[in-house]
């Protein structure tokens, strides 16, 4: 029986981590529906990329009180949970605060102190986060995008986040007090706790029993608030805290809203405009098809990157803030864009999921999530994908969806079909022949 929690505690951890590795290859999966795309050049900018902006949260800083806030929440929950490692083997082998032996007792004393620290820090962030997003009326955090879920799962992180750091304090200082009256062994130092739970939890005289209590429960609390909190994150927003690595070092390294014109276009054009050129001759070898569809009409259409920008989404709204189309009244919102691309994919993966494969749903992206109204309502301005914390590029998907209207329905508004036409037949795009072009100059 003195085995039982060290059992209990295994089939916990074996379960808590298999099903989140489950949740991570069922994004995997969803993810290489996507069509393939190749961004492993520049290997080292992505390197540095990612290690300044995900890392480093050098974008944050661009709204310097969020910023600082965000940087309490993220360094001190990363930090913090590396204890997770000494929980992990004193959960195993019975042992008490295992990494005390590993540093030593003046380091690990540090080591205890300094995550004290950052609870602390993680607790003040977390609190004037709730404050800000539920009764300042920050306006990108009270659009009607987030109304439901979105905003409710954004509280909820923030109160699972709470709990954590005060189960940690709890146990913490119980386990303080344990340790001042010679029940467990002297390890640590917990400057936090001293001057907050320590004086309450001695006011009352608490049993050295009723402390045991405490202590186990809040060990036990944090662990599993922290395998829940894990697992939790394949239904939230929060998955960026993993995914922004990926995101960061996959993202598009050249001019945001370079068009990118399609190599199978290209060689057509050049043919027709090639008298020489034979239009029966076999393609070259290694030369690329052309694609059986132009642009996106649903997620499968869209790469890979932009299907993993999707589920990388913070949904902070950065991006719809700047965006000059919604700002002045336009449905378009770039974060909405991923919201719906998401949200689209999550629906593909069930119904994978479901049938084995997928099977028809009569649905699409365009137009069951994201309306033609919204599509031309962006100006390719950029401002979206120069907000982004993390890089990722809404603009991208609006531009192969548009290709998609232009290329295969020929449905683009008609400014842009009497510009198109123009073109093709004036070679410009202005409604009057070639030959007329310099009428302005006479006399």
């Amino acid at each position: 029986m003195q085995y039982l929690d060290n059992v209990f505690f295994l089939i916990l951890l074996i379960a808590g981590f298999g099903l989140f590795g489950k949740s991570l290859l069922k994004i995997y999966r969803n993810i290489r529906l996507g069509r393939e795309i190749n961004r492993s050049d520049r290997k080292a900018e992505r390197w540095e990329t990612m290690a300044r902006v995900a890392m480093g949260q050098s974008r944050m800083t661009a709204r310097p009180v969020a910023g600082v806030l965000h940087l309490f929440v993220y360094v001190g929950f990363v930090i913090i949970n590396i204890e997770l490692i000494e929980i992990i083997v004193d959960g195993i082998f019975g042992t008490h605060r295992f990494l005390s032996i590993i540093f030593g007792h003046t380091f690990y004393n540090l080591f205890t102190a300094t995550l004290e620290v950052l609870a602390l820090l993680v607790i003040v962030g977390v609190v004037l986060f709730f404050i800000r997003r539920n009764f300042y009326g920050v306006k990108r955090l009270t659009m009607k995008e987030l109304f439901g879920w979105p905003k409710n799962d954004a509280n909820w992180i923030l109160i699972i986040e709470f709990a954590l750091m005060v189960a940690f304090f709890t146990m913490n200082s119980s386990d303080f007090i344990l340790q001042q009256r010679g029940v467990l062994a002297a390890h640590g130092s917990f400057p936090v706790s001293e001057m907050t739970l320590v004086p309450f939890l001695e006011i009352f005289s608490f049993d050295t029993i009723f402390l045991e209590v405490v202590e186990r429960g809040a060990w036990w609390f944090h662990f599993i608030g922290i395998l829940f909190f894990m697992n939790y994150l394949y239904y939230s927003k929060h998955l960026h805290i993993i995914l922004a690595f990926p995101s960061t070092w996959y993202a598009n390294l050249d001019l945001y809203g370079k068009f990118n014109n399609l190599e199978s276009v290209t060689k057509e054009i050049k043919l027709m405009m090639d008298p020489n050129a034979d239009p029966y001759a076999a393609p070259a070898e290694g030369a690329e098809e052309a694609p059986s569809k132009f642009g996106a009409e649903d997620v499968f259409d869209l790469n890979q990157v932009q299907l993993l920008n999707a589920y990388s989404c913070t949904e902070c709204g950065r991006c719809t803030s700047v965006c000059p189309a919604n700002i002045t009244g336009k449905k378009l919102s770039p974060r909405a864009i991923l919201m719906k691309t998401r949200d689209r994919l999550e629906e593909v993966g069930r119904n994978v999921d479901k049938n084995g494969k997928f099977e028809d749903d009569g649905k699409k992206l365009l137009n069951d999530y994201i309306s033609k109204e919204e599509l031309w309502a962006c100006t390719t301005c950029n401002a979206c994908t120069q907000a982004c914390p993390i890089l990722l590029d809404p603009l991208s998907i609006i531009f192969e969806m548009r290709r998609f209207l232009v290329m295969e329905q020929s449905s683009a508004p008609q400014e842009l079909n009497l510009m198109m036409t123009n073109v093709e037949n004036n070679a410009a795009p202005w409604q009057y022949n070639q030959a007329d072009r310099l009428n302005w100059a006479k006399d």
